[in-house]
């Protein structure tokens, strides 16, 4: 099973030790090892949110994601996005921008660095309106129930979550930013690429959902009991949203890892190359929670990895106007807490593992 699903992250590893070594000795042996420690330790919420979405994904679009997606995140989002940034920051071509970044990486992190509030209120944005979208929907398992319930009672007021995300978008532009203008259209492309992507999402999936009750009650009955059955997986359009869905919401989560990179190294051939190692055991990371059915088994991890989106989401509307440690917009504190409720719940046997209803099967807004 851990060969079978982190097979290929272990081969990318070792591939990507020897490249690095090749290209920079020992010292980029090192930084890209830092590299994928710091990605794989920074992300594991996202492989956690990752899992819930994959897990309604037919086996089709699972191998899309895990194929073309991973090509997207690894090379798109750890190579390609920052050279299109630095190229358009500083009006140059990808050539232009790529030799700078080998030949000039103090002028390089400097265009970045400036970038940055941009990546960060658009990615602060779309993190910001999952969480609140998440914690404002009445569910009912809830972690910490003296918070979430009555966030669930006042989620009843129709799109809060666009007022509170809004809301703090205008404060952190007013305040904080040196472009108040550029950063409120980059945030408000967030929100709008959320809305529009998930709304998407929701409605392909409702309309899958009504041709499958078609097929007879008895199969409808069989999903509710068991869970997702074939006929419960996104496929077509409403497979692709998804797919897309995932996409975006990897690369908001990669915004403040590429950027957080640059404080180990300004080498985008070692970035690539760290943060691309870590990607893939994310992307591995997020199969295994599907196969081993975790997040029903531990029914608390969905919930600490949207806190920590959260976490993330504010650190990086933060970090607009300052830096914020890259360890404080890790996760990974909330998903052990989450993780070991969840153990302490199930030893209780407090309703044992909380197999996904049949709203749960629907991607919308907030809940994935």
């Amino acid at each position: 099973m851990i060969l079978r699903t982190f097979g290929w992250s272990f081969g990318i590893t070792v591939l990507g030790l020897v490249a690095a070594f090749f290209y920079d000795r020992a010292t980029g042996l090192a930084l890209v090892a830092v590299l994928a420690v710091l990605e794989i330790s920074l992300s594991f919420d996202n492989a956690v949110v990752n899992a819930k979405v994959l897990d309604r994904m037919s086996a089709f679009w699972q191998k899309i994601f895990l194929t073309i997606g991973i090509a997207i995140a690894v090379f798109g989002m750890r190579l390609v996005f920052p050279l299109v940034i630095v190229g358009i920051t500083a009006r140059l071509g990808p050539i232009e921008a790529f030799d700078l970044a080998l030949n000039d990486s103090g002028r390089y992190h400097h265009l970045m660095e400036q970038a940055y509030p941009t990546i960060a209120a658009f990615g602060g944005m779309f993190l910001m309106m999952l969480f609140l979208n998440f914690v404002f929907e009445e569910r009912d398992v809830q972690w910490l129930t003296w918070l979430e319930r009555p966030l669930a009672v006042i989620g009843k007021l129709d799109q809060l979550a666009v007022v509170i995300a809004g809301g703090a978008l205008a404060l952190v532009a007013t305040i904080w930013a040196d472009d108040p203008g550029e950063v409120m259209i980059a945030g408000v492309l967030g929100m709008v690429t959320y809305i529009l992507v998930n709304g998407l999402g929701e409605l392909f999936s409702e309309a899958s959902e009504i041709d499958d009750d078609d097929d007879g009650a008895e199969d409808e009955v069989t999903i509710r009991r068991s869970g997702p059955s074939d006929l419960a997986k996104a496929t077509g359009k409403a497979g692709f949203f998804l797919f897309l869905y995932l996409e975006v919401l990897d690369a908001s989560f990669s915004f403040d890892g590429v950027i957080g990179a640059f404080a180990i190294s300004t080498d985008p051939i070692i970035i690539a190359l760290g943060l691309g190692i870590g990607a893939m055991y994310i992307r591995s990371l997020t199969v295994f929670l599907v196969r081993k059915g975790t997040l029903h088994t531990y029914v608390y991890l969905e919930h600490g990895a949207h806190w920590a989106i959260g976490a993330l989401a504010v650190c990086m509307l933060i970090g607009i106007g300052g830096h914020v440690p890259e360890w404080i917009t890790g996760g990974a504190g909330l998903i052990i807490a989450a993780f070991v409720s969840s153990v302490m719940r199930n030893r209780n046997g407090d309703d044992g593992p909380a197999a996904p209803s049949g709203e749960d099967k629907t991607l919308h807004a907030g809940k994935v």
